[in-house]
């Protein structure tokens, strides 16, 4: 398969750990341009960052805060001006809020309407401003992938709180606007919705948890970063030649993740 990644360029937000560390990785082993992004942790993302140098490809680490706009473009316009332009986009980076997913036993009406505006904020309008950075350059060129990284949340829904999952299905219809808005200049669009994913950044789960999880799938495993960024690759390369404004969903979507219950 001819990816038709090698000298190309990607930038991959919230590369520094999880699932967009395997994928800044997988794009290395491309020999792709890679760069990446963090917003609180440079040493990881300079770790993530040799071990794509490591396996072939050219790696530059900037930060960017989804929360921040201004940082988005100044990112952007750091990595033209390093390589003269950018290629692909995987929209990974997230915003939970806190130290992590949000608390399940939280009633909806107790969630402050300042969480709903930092949430959709970052994770939809940031993402959003993130793909309005590289389009010009995209059309100029008449070429250009982008790949936004949802969660089967979107689709089986969460107790609790509602900001975050309402934020990531807002990532479906961007996708489907961004294909009819792209697809005549040469730029593809499409969703990754992963399941529960054995990540590097996630904590320590009990193995009775993830078998149960595992049973509940078509394969009885669950993906890991590496089986996510593999698709993310594909979907963001030139061996995708006319897929475009999908939603894909990886074999772990089908398991209800621990906070679902039941």
């Amino acid at each position: 398969m001819n990816t038709d990644l090698n000298g190309r360029v990607a930038l991959i937000t919230g590369a520094s750990t999880g699932i967009g560390a395997a994928t800044a990785r997988a794009y290395g082993r491309e020999g792709t341009r890679v760069a990446i992004t963090y917003r609180n942790n440079p040493d990881s993302a300079e770790k993530v960052a040799a071990d794509v140098e490591a396996v072939g490809g050219q790696a530059h680490v900037v930060r960017v805060d989804l929360e921040d706009l201004p940082t988005i473009d100044r990112a952007v316009a750091t990595v033209v001006e390093r390589w003269g332009e950018i290629d692909v986009l995987v929209a990974n980076a997230v915003r939970w809020g806190g130290d992590g997913p949000p608390d399940p036993s939280l009633r909806f009406e107790d969630v402050p309407l300042q969480e709903w505006d930092a949430m959709i904020g970052a994770n939809l309008i940031g993402t959003a401003a993130t793909v309005r950075a590289v389009l010009p350059g995209m059309r100029a060129k008449g070429w250009g992938r982008i790949v936004l990284i949802s969660s089967s949340v979107a689709e089986e829904g969460l107790p609790g709180p509602g900001p975050y999952g309402t934020a990531k299905s807002g990532l479906h219809g961007l996708a489907r606007s961004l294909a009819w808005n792209g697809g005549r200049d040469g730029i593809l669009v499409n969703v990754v919705a992963p399941g529960f994913t054995l990540t590097d950044s996630r904590p320590d789960i009990p193995a009775f948890v993830t078998d149960a999880l595992a049973a509940a799938t078509p394969t009885r495993r669950l993906s890991d970063s590496d089986d996510v960024a593999n698709l993310v690759v594909f979907l963001g390369s030139g061996a995708n030649g006319n897929l475009t404004g999908e939603v894909i969903r990886d074999g772990s979507a089908a398991a209800r993740a621990p906070h679902i219950g039941g």
